[in-house]
């Protein structure tokens, strides 16, 4: 019995140290990250693999970046960014999936199959169809363009679905003997039962909509209008690039979604946790 427990206590060692292995190389960028916005333009694009510290630890890159972009504007537009995506998609996705789980119509497992196929298509795909949509509609260098590929979400709406297919049936039934009709029966009833469901789909939306480049490249080229992303892709120049001011701006870029999942941490690892994906 002693063997036993001694390999057991063995293998949670062995365990624990892979895990904190692996977290030290996961954090390795962000360290890196900051010791370079600390560093000249010298030290940061030196060649020697053991210029790890800089010698004089330097805030000139911060002064620069501080001074040259407005920060108060890219923070406002990402948050207003993240805020619209997050409530379009936890609502759209909250109604469609309601419908394809749960209710029976004709022509749904169809309509059902064209959702799964948007998922399978690259998304660059649509780039071109949305813009000339946006561009029509005179919206350009807007919050309304950031936010409209966002408003639906196709695997937002397959993981409400297969929340709502997880509930019983039972509840419905009971719904509709004390007299509820659909729409009462899916306020009140269904929909609270799918809230973690609902809080996973928000963490993904809020995530995946501060990491977009692409699409706030393009379509807001208004020094006004532009997210965070964006604006420090237009930093790296075509030959040259002043690493220790992007390392300094991407580090004061990071600081609302840390501020954020400090916050929230418990909401995002069971949101996480229910939904059995991965950021």
């Amino acid at each position: 019995m002693d063997s036993m427990e001694r390999k057991s206590k063995m293998i949670n060692i062995l365990i624990h140290i892979i895990l904190i292995l692996v977290s030290i190389t996961m954090l390795i960028p962000f360290v890196w990250m900051i010791l370079t916005a600390f560093k000249s333009v010298t030290e940061a694009t030196s060649v020697n693999p053991f210029v790890i510290f800089p010698k004089v630890w330097r805030t000139d890159a911060f002064t620069s970046v501080m001074e040259n972009m407005n920060f108060l504007i890219l923070y406002k537009n990402t948050l207003l960014l993240i805020l619209f995506r997050v409530i379009c998609a936890v609502l759209t996705a909250t109604l469609a999936g309601y419908a394809f789980g749960r209710l029976h119509f004709r022509g749904r497992d169809f309509c059902f199959s064209l959702v799964l196929l948007q998922m399978m298509v690259p998304v660059q795909i649509f780039i071109i169809p949305q813009y000339l949509m946006v561009s029509k509609m005179g919206m350009l260098n807007t919050i309304f363009a950031l936010v409209f590929p966002g408003m639906v979400t196709a695997f937002g709406t397959f993981l409400l679905r297969q929340g709502y297919m997880g509930l019983p049936n039972d509840l419905e039934e009971a719904a509709r003997l004390d007299g509820c009709n659909i729409g009462q029966t899916f306020l009140y009833i269904m929909a609270p039962l799918t809230r973690s469901s609902m809080v996973a789909l928000g963490i993904f939306t809020a995530v995946f909509a501060f990491k977009d480049l692409m699409w706030p490249m393009i379509v807001n080229t208004d020094k006004d209008m532009l997210v965070l992303s964006s604006a420090l892709a237009k930093m790296q120049g075509q030959y040259t690039s002043k690493f220790p001011e992007l390392m300094a701006a991407s580090l004061i870029a990071c600081i609302p979604m840390i501020v954020l999942y400090m916050i929230f941490q418990k909401q995002f690892i069971e949101g996480i946790a229910t939904s059995g994906g991965k950021l």
